[in-house]
Formats: structure tokens, sequence, C-alpha cells
């Protein structure tokens, strides 16, 4: 009997309980969980990541739920999925994927992976990286002393 894979997907950058809770309800729905991380020149939706993809990628592949985490393919999004054969693909509450649409993708593709969307992280509000950054910024401010 095969492991039931699972992947996830996002852009990871900076950390917090959020992504924890998402990876955490995506290795549920199976044995294995493959993660995959945005490339840098792939995140149009938000502004680019502060942190390097590789590195945003070793975070991730160091957090117990993961059992293997990959950059994304440069140019073709499913390339990965076709390579891993995921049972399940699980996308975030804000995510952007229209469910329906990417069904029909993975189809033509004859990828046949059940496609679930994890709720939302409920403790708290810096379970975004935005807001992270928001509240840095607040606080902070001009003050460059690091620590």
């Amino acid at each position: 009997m095969t492991a039931r894979r699972v992947v996830a997907t996002g852009t990871f950058d900076i950390l917090h309980p959020g992504h924890l809770y998402y990876l955490s309800e995506s290795k549920k729905r199976g044995d294995e969980l493959w993660v995959i991380v945005a490339r840098d020149a792939n995140v149009k939706h938000k502004p680019r990541p502060i942190v390097p993809e590789e590195q945003r990628r070793a975070m991730i592949a160091a957090l117990k739920p993961v059992d293997h985490a990959i950059l994304g393919d440069p140019t073709d999004m499913f390339r990965p999925i076709e390579e891993i054969r995921p049972d399940v693909i699980t996308i975030g509450f804000n995510q952007y994927f229209d469910e329906v649409k990417l069904r029909g993708q993975l189809a033509e593709r004859g990828l046949r992976a059940e496609v679930v969307r994890i709720g939302k992280y409920a403790d708290g509000d810096l379970a975004s990286s935005r807001l992270i950054v928001q509240r840095i910024i607040e606080a902070r401010g001009g003050d460059q002393r690091t620590g």
C-alpha cells in the first residue's frame, strides 16, 4: 500500500502560527506531506518575499509536519504536482485559488487529487505575514537597532 500524499503550497515568507496550523492540518489528510514553496519570481499577487526562496524552503523543511519541502517550478506550477502525484492538495483559507477552476486544471493534466481548503487559524492577529510586518513597522518605526 502506498502512502497517501498531500501537497500544500505557499510563499511562507515570515513563518507564523497560521503557517504551522495550515501545515499541521494538511498533514492530517495523509501520510506524507509535500510542501511546494513559491519561488521569489513567481510571487505576483502580493509584495515580493523578504526572505529568499531557499531560506524559506529550508525553514519549511525543518517543521515537524513536513516530510518534503521543494521549490516550485519557475514556469509551470503544475509540474511538481505532476511529479509528486498527490492524493490531496490543500490550500489555505486566504490563498487566491478558485477551487472549481483548480480542479478543472488538475483534471486536464490527468491529476485526480482531492482539493481541500484549510480553515483560518483562529488564535490571534499575528497569523499573517502582512500583519506581522505592519506591527513591526508600528512598534519599531525608524529604530535601526537590531534584536
